[in-house]
């Protein structure tokens, strides 16, 4: 009779103990405070659905800390639209934050490719290629997921963007 009046005092315990601890709240799925601006993006997408508001889309979602509805929205996106080099630039940044930073690095790739036979504005080239660069030390160092190895993903930035300065006397 005292084990089962043991158990059944433990049971009425951690009952009460569930009840006390209160109910769960859900995880947002956007950043606090990037709500409005996303969803009057997604409208804008659904709208006109050009590259340039699938672009602004994705950015959005990468800014609200939500990589993976940056993905999902490219990854849904007509061909034509994927293959523009501003939305595969965006494309990589998406991945990287996700922790695919060697999906990244094929991305930006695809990205110089791609500028190398049609040009590309200046900002997008130097952008590419500096994230490639950067991409690649963190391959060297093995590291797919720079956020997970924040020390890593520095040293693969300093790395990748130190530069040499030559003085003339």
């Amino acid at each position: 009779m005292g084990l089962r009046a043991l158990n059944t005092v433990l049971l009425v315990a951690t009952f009460g103990l569930f009840l006390a601890s209160g109910t769960q709240r859900e995880k947002a799925v956007l950043a606090d405070g990037h709500e409005t601006n996303v969803r009057s993006l997604e409208a804008t997408y659904a709208a006109r659905a050009d590259s340039a508001s699938l672009r602004e889309l994705a950015q959005g979602y990468l800014d609200a800390a939500a990589p993976g509805l940056a993905l999902n929205a490219i990854e849904s996106a007509p061909v034509a639209l994927r293959n523009d080099p501003h939305i595969e630039h965006t494309y990589a940044r998406a991945l990287l934050d996700s922790g695919r930073a060697s999906d990244a690095l094929a991305a930006e790739q695809r990205v110089l490719a791609t500028c190398d036979k049609v040009g590309c504005d200046t900002w997008l080239l130097a952008s590419a290629t500096r994230r490639a660069d950067i991409l690649k030390e963190l391959e060297k160092l093995g590291v797919d997921d720079a956020q997970a190895y924040p020390e890593s993903a520095s040293v693969a930035y300093h790395a990748a963007t130190r530069q040499a300065r030559l003085s003339v006397q």
